[in-house]
């Protein structure tokens, strides 16, 4: 069979267009649609200038503010919270098919040697207390530090509520900040959705077609590495025996050829699409679409690492660093940070790609693009360290 060719433009264009990003992030906001076409969207913590959640979130929609997602998660469970290749939160009616990982993640954590041994005494009473007082937090939890101080980043209550929140016995009812509150999975999950019970290569089949519908094409690997939810083994299997798959090339930034699986309507994407929209946006570092840092290189020719997590003499960047995206093409990155204090964004440096030139145009998409960030986290003014033309 003849593999259909897909131009670096087009492989693009898909990309983007599968991510939310190829059309200007107006219009109505409907929040529970962006994370059903994304698949899942990433938690994390840092507070640089908006989490990385919310940040997501608006990349999609301009109007996406910060309560969003906690009416989603507690007041409308629309979603809930669980582990892709990190935490993040799902729709809630991906639950029938994430029964299965529940399962995968607490025979990996019991598998594990920096886990340890699970006291079964202490997870029994840790659910119930939370199945008699209702949702609880770690703070609930009163515990004595004994032995080493580097040991106390993960004290027992904790380990036994993340546990039972990995095996999907606890749920996250809400968040009061970015404090997880557990309850019992069955008063968090609807009824209908937690009592369907699939077998797991129904299963599998789903989180591999659902992976490939969002990626439009990839690799057996991009498409298992998408959930993190299936082995290597169960991605080959699968791409071995489905039958609706279509063969593709897909030219990379650099000339050469990446043989991959497509979706079954690939060519009536390419057919549909449009040039994406000249917008200049601000990624954050955890942004699906830029997630898979191999990919991101031989679509888009943009080398990015997320060095929050490497020392500050090592760095090449800085702590968190965004992209930036304009048009096709990704032309730099910015590192910046809010003092909501103060309401200040500041933008700390700046860079351009080597290839591009200097753009008065591009400036000022980027001012926009900051500009309406601020409004995202509430701030009111951006000032620069450096001059805003600056390379």
């Amino acid at each position: 069979m003849t593999a259909l060719r897909i131009s670096n433009a087009q492989a693009r264009a898909l990309w983007l267009t599968a991510h939310g990003l190829a059309t200007p992030p107006t219009g109505k906001l409907d929040a529970p649609a962006i994370i059903h076409d994304l698949g899942f969207v990433q938690l994390d913590s840092i507070q640089v200038v908006s989490r990385a959640h919310h940040h997501i979130m608006w990349s999609r929609n301009a109007n996406y503010r910060e309560p969003v997602m906690d009416k989603l998660l507690g007041r409308q469970r629309a979603v809930f919270e669980h582990f892709t290749h990190d935490a993040s939160v799902l729709p809630m009616e991906f639950l029938p098919m994430w029964q299965r990982q529940f399962r995968r993640m607490r025979e990996r954590i019991s598998r594990s040697s920096w886990w340890g041994r699970m006291d079964p005494d202490l997870l029994a009473s840790v659910k119930a207390r939370v199945a008699e007082e209702g949702p609880l937090c770690t703070r609930d939890f009163e515990h004595q530090h004994q032995g080493p101080k580097e040991m106390w980043h993960r004290p027992p209550h904790k380990k036994a509520l993340d546990f039972l929140w990995f095996s999907g016995e606890l749920a996250t009812c809400h968040r009061d900040g970015f404090t997880k509150h557990y309850d019992l999975a069955e008063r968090i999950f609807p009824a209908h959705l937690r009592e369907q019970h699939l077998p797991d290569e129904a299963q599998i089949d789903w989180l591999c077609h659902a992976a490939l519908h969002r990626l439009g094409f990839g690799t057996p690997g991009e498409i298992r590495k998408f959930w993190d939810a299936t082995t290597v083994a169960e991605t080959a299997r699968w791409a071995d025996q489905a039958r609706d798959l279509i063969l593709v090339e897909v030219e990379t930034a650099d000339g050469g050829t990446l043989k991959a699986l497509a979706c079954p309507d690939i060519e009536v994407r390419i057919a549909a699409l449009q040039p994406p929209t000249s917008r200049l946006r601000i990624l954050n570092p955890f942004d699906p679409a830029i997630r898979d840092r191999i990919r991101l290189k031989r679509l888009f020719g943009f080398d990015y690492t997320v060095e929050m997590f490497v020392p500050a003499e090592k760095r090449q960047w800085g702590y968190y660093v965004f992209p930036l995206l304009e048009g096709s093409r990704f032309v730099g990155r910015i590192e910046a940070k809010a003092d909501r204090r103060t309401g200040t964004l500041t933008v700390l440096n700046r860079w351009t790609e080597p290839s591009l030139r200097p753009s008065k145009a591009r400036d000022d998409k980027l001012e926009a693009e900051l500009a309406r960030l601020c409004r995202l986290a509430n701030l009111e003014t951006v000032t620069w360290a450096l001059s805003p033309g600056a390379p």
